[in-house]
């Protein structure tokens, strides 16, 4: 009983940790960027997916709503922060939606399994990561106006870079999956 209350514990402790770096590679993967208006490209995307893939939906969701918490508490996490605000303000900028995203992309790229083939895996990297643009697009519209060029401001400029993090990810996703031994 001992020995399994104690692996347990390891078991929790482990968990902490990778969400405590998790949420620290989020937020170290959102100040590398290429500037964008009115919202930057980063490489939140593939670590939000990273996430998924190797550590599952649990792990994952955590780290983001994690990392989400940090920002909306005022710690300059997000990718133009301090620069344009801290803190609830800002999260409730143009990025919300795209921010807000990450969660369901997290969630869908843990689905991934030993089983899936490339293609399956690519399909479901592509399904992931298009949850974070269809909310970020549906809240850039609402709060900048549908009257605006939603679609070519906050999509077209990032498809090339999306691809290349996807194809990436599908790629290493059968060794990333190796991860969720650890946890």
């Amino acid at each position: 009983m001992e020995l399994i209350k104690q692996n347990s514990q390891a078991k929790i402790f482990k968990s902490i940790i990778v969400i405590f770096f998790g949420s620290l590679l989020l937020a170290i993967s959102a100040k590398i960027k290429i500037p964008f208006y009115p919202v930057p490209m980063t490489m939140q995307t593939f670590v939000v997916l990273l996430l998924g893939i190797s550590f599952g939906y649990k792990i994952a969701l955590t780290t983001i709503s994690l990392y989400l918490l940090e920002g909306i508490a005022g710690i300059p996490v997000f990718s133009n922060s301090p620069e344009r605000g801290v803190g609830f303000a800002y999260f409730t900028g143009p990025t919300m939606g795209y921010l807000i995203g990450f969660l369901s992309a997290g969630y869908l790229a843990s689905l991934i399994n030993k089983n899936d083939n490339f293609f399956m895996i690519f399909a479901k990297l592509l399904l992931s990561v298009s949850t974070i643009y269809l909310l970020g697009v549906w809240w850039l519209g609402t709060l900048i106006g549908w009257d605006k060029p939603i679609f070519e401001i906050g999509v077209m400029p990032f498809l090339l870079a999306e691809t290349f993090k996807i194809c990436l990810l599908t790629i290493i996703a059968k060794k990333l999956l190796n991860f969720r031994k650890f946890i």
